[in-house]
């Protein structure tokens, strides 16, 4: 991940409704969370909501897909591992530590 890449996404999670968003949505899992459904758990105004929404996935760290007349939006977990092993890059010393092989692995699907 490129440095400006990392601050794109970070900025984005710096936001309050931004981040509990992107929390909700990696807990929902690949199956991904409707519009509706995200307003109606966090309590956002659909106005805002789409806001937020449109920011997280301009960053690249939620990826939305039509489905019918619903949309639906899921966490890209690419993305977070990808920022997750930037900001852990240079762990313990550089010397391999037991957070690089998580990341390595893949362990946040």
């Amino acid at each position: 991940m490129e440095t400006g890449q990392a601050v794109d996404a970070l900025a984005s999670l710096a936001q309050e409704h931004r981040l509990s968003i992107f929390r909700l949505l990696v807990q929902a899992g690949k199956e991904g969370l409707a519009a509706g459904a995200i307003a109606e758990s966090l309590g956002v105004p659909p106005s805002s909501l789409s806001f937020h929404l449109a920011h997280l996935t301009r960053s690249g760290l939620i990826s939305q897909e039509r489905q019918s007349r619903t949309l639906i939006y899921r966490a890209d977990y690419a993305a977070m591992n990808r920022l997750v092993a930037y900001l852990l890059e240079n762990c313990c010393a550089g010397n391999a530590c037991a957070v690089d092989l998580l990341v390595s692995q893949g362990a946040c699907k």
